[in-house]
C-alpha cells in the first residue's frame, strides 16, 4: 500500500468507500421533528403515599427528532413515526407501574419513543398540573401553582 492508498483507505472501523455513499451520514444533524401535545393519563406516580393511592393526571409533551425525507416522498405511514402508535405507548408508560418522580417517568417514556429505529433524539416534557405544593406567602395566605413540569432529552447511542 502506498501513502496515496493510505490515504484514502477506511480507517478501522469506517466504512469502505462505496459502502460510504449507501450508509446515513450520522455527523448530519436530523432538523426534522414530529411533535404530539397534551397527551394524558391517569397515573400513581409521586412520593406521598396519597398519590401512590388515588393517582392523578399527567400530560406528556413530545418531540421526536428524525428525517422525515422519505415520509415526504412516499406519502407512506410506514416511512415515518406513527404517532397514534406513539401516543398510544406514552399513555401506557404514564398508566405503568408507580415512580417517585415525574423524572423517572420522563426517562421512561423516552425509552419509548427511542424504541422507533426512526427516532434520533426526544424531548420529554412530564406535567403534573395538581402536584401536592403547599406555598404559603408572608401574608400566611395559600398560593397557587398551576403545573409542575420536567423536560430531559434523549438521544440514541452510536457505536
Amino acid at each position: 500500500m502506498t501513502v496515496d492508498d493510505r490515504a484514502t483507505a477506511p480507517m478501522a472501523g469506517e466504512p469502505a468507500p462505496d459502502a460510504a455513499r449507501t450508509m446515513p451520514d450520522r455527523t448530519t444533524t436530523v432538523t426534522d421533528r414530529v411533535s404530539l401535545r397534551g397527551i394524558s393519563g391517569f397515573g400513581n406516580h409521586g412520593v406521598f403515599d396519597f398519590e401512590r393511592e388515588n393517582g392523578q393526571r399527567f400530560v406528556v409533551d413530545v418531540t421526536c427528532w428524525l428525517d422525515l425525507g422519505r415520509a415526504a416522498a412516499s406519502d407512506d405511514l410506514t416511512d415515518t413515526l406513527d404517532y397514534g402508535t406513539l401516543a398510544q405507548a406514552i399513555v401506557a408508560d404514564i398508566e405503568g407501574p408507580p415512580l417517585n418522580l415525574i423524572e423517572a417517568l420522563a426517562g421512561r417514556i423516552a425509552g419509548s419513543c427511542l424504541d422507533s429505529p426512526l427516532v434520533e433524539s426526544v424531548e420529554v416534557t412530564v406535567h403534573k398540573p395538581e402536584a401536592p405544593i403547599d406555598v404559603i406567602t408572608a401574608a400566611k395566605r395559600h398560593a397557587e401553582v398551576a403545573d409542575v413540569a420536567v423536560t430531559l432529552t434523549r438521544s440514541r447511542t452510536r457505536d
